[in-house]
């Protein structure tokens, strides 16, 4: 058996054509869709991006626990149960977060890795005195700063040695995975993830994948959005979605390459490919740019996902309504090798679902660390948030404690105790750091960050852009014990209950 998971970063599931999406055409998803079996209801489940990696990899929701950090030394990583296997794993990413303090215990859970240079604010190439005067002009005040340490000062120096289309770090990924078929393609067990930053910002594709969206601007590079509400003139917002489509018309192309290489290959007939990314993100709707500012709503949490599976191919070119979920990476792939599962793991293997549309649960639980907790069924979404973001009492429960550029500070931690053991750490104690307002996450990937926090419930089948909060009260509790049994089934510590307004007692 072998396997190619290919994970791109905020592709935006209601964009691409096989799932209704006109804006941009997507042919090479609409190729992709008519070999695999595309998921309907998939979701997300912790957030951002390395809680979301820390979800794929560990087969367990964190989000309830803790924010953007690292594997903890009692998670089950499935590369890693993979090799226990005899089966040979891989990365070839340009997600240059899996670098940085928050994220530094992900990549060597494979048996090897390859890391592209470049992506936003990657910090690749040093430029001790850049040609301020040049880069002020050509960059857009929102996007431009010369703060030593600054994503968008990063990402001026790295464009300035990213000129020809192969020199895109995301085309440079499906490169390397193309060079790794060709040196194992006759080889049997192992596992491929090929993962780009795209169409993550800021929004830079090579020329010919923008002209068919060509806005007609003559301002200054406009290609990153901020993350909060929209206050742009409405040229200023065209040219930025522009900048999207861009990317995403590049990562169709991309994934055609990868396509025409199992069509001249077959590998079809004896290699697995899942395709899906870790969240959504939004470029206007809801009077907002971007995630983590607010509710999460659809075009955040529901994603796209393609499975082919030899095992099933006459599944080829259907779809399946289950509810599914980023937790169920682990179990898919374990069960695709054979291997067993950690009993930690609380996903579903979706070789399950392709065989038969059934779905395996009543519902997915997601959300950000000190945000709302939400939940779907299929039908509705219920957010729920504390009665004062910036008041409630949560801790975060860890041995690794860094955030994504930096360890927890002192003073957070002079505030740390020692729980006991969790029921998934394996006998492992946990520092239980209290969150306080100068914490160094808190305003960005935490509660001091939040611009909505109002609890609300939306009917999907009646308002699926949740244009419309419903006041249901049946319906409502009906939600809240789902949301109550799921974070039950998770663990949650008894404040993750109490910040809601809810009895910690199953």
């Amino acid at each position: 058996m072998r396997c190619v998971f290919v994970l791109f970063d905020s592709l935006n599931r209601h964009m691409l054509s096989p799932y209704g999406g006109k804006r941009v055409p997507t042919p090479n998803f609409d190729r992709l869709a008519k070999r695999a079996v595309t998921f309907d209801n998939h979701y997300v489940g912790s957030l951002p991006c390395m809680p979301a990696r820390r979800d794929m990899q560990s087969g367990r929701l964190s989000f309830l626990h803790r924010s953007w950090g690292p594997l903890e030394p009692f998670d089950n990583s499935f590369p890693e149960l993979l090799c226990k296997g005899g089966v040979y794993s891989h990365l070839i990413t340009d997600h240059f977060h899996y670098f940085e303090d928050g994220g530094g215990t992900y990549h060597n859970r494979y048996d090897s890795y390859e890391f592209i240079r470049g992506q936003e604010g990657d910090a690749w190439k040093a430029m001790v005195q850049p040609h301020w005067e040049r880069l002020r002009e050509k960059y857009h005040e929102r996007q431009y700063s010369e703060g030593q340490r600054e994503y968008f000062r990063h990402n001026m120096v790295n464009r300035e040695f990213i000129r020809d289309e192969q020199d895109f770090p995301s085309v440079q990924c499906f490169a390397r995975g193309l060079e790794f078929l060709d040196t194992n393609k006759s080889a049997d067990d192992w596992f491929l993830q090929i993962e780009t930053f795209d169409p993550h910002e800021p929004f830079t594709a090579p020329a010919r994948f923008k002209q068919p969206f060509d806005t007609g601007w003559t301002g200054p590079v406009r290609d990153w959005p901020r993350y909060g509400r929209v206050d742009e003139l409405p040229e200023e917002c065209e040219e930025l979605r522009a900048n999207y489509y861009a990317t995403m018309a590049l990562c169709d192309f991309l994934m055609g390459q990868l396509l025409d290489y199992f069509d001249a290959n077959d590998l079809w007939k004896d290699t697995a490919l899942v395709v899906s990314t870790d969240h959504g993100f939004l470029l206007g709707e809801h009077d907002f740019w971007a995630k983590n500012r607010m509710n999460l709503y659809e075009e955040i949490v529901h994603i796209p996902l393609f499975v082919h599976h030899p095992a099933h191919a006459a599944a080829a070119g259907s779809r399946r309504t289950s509810l599914t979920q980023t937790i169920d990476f682990p179990q898919t792939f374990l069960d695709m090798f054979g291997q067993p599962h950690a009993p930690e793991m609380q996903g579903h293997s979706l070789m399950n679902v392709l065989a038969r549309d059934e779905t395996p649960r009543r519902g997915v639980l997601f959300g950000y660390f000190g945000g709302a907790v939400n939940v779907a069924d299929g039908r509705y979404t219920y957010h729920r948030y504390p009665a004062d973001l910036l008041k409630q009492e949560i801790y975060q429960y860890t041995v690794m404690p860094t955030h994504i550029f930096e360890p927890f500070s002192v003073e957070e931690l002079s505030g740390a105790t020692l729980s006991e053991p969790l029921a998934f750490t394996r006998g492992v104690p946990l520092l239980k750091v209290p969150v306080n307002d100068r914490s160094p996450f808190f305003g960005i990937y935490g509660p001091g960050g939040l611009l909505e926090d109002e609890t609300r419930l939306y009917d999907l089948a009646e308002d699926p852009g949740q244009d419309r909060p419903m006041n249901d009260p049946a319906i409502e509790a009906k939600m809240l014990a789902l949301m109550k049994d799921m974070m039950h089934a998770n663990d949650g510590p008894p404040e993750a209950f109490v910040r809601l307004g809810l009895d910690p007692k199953p």
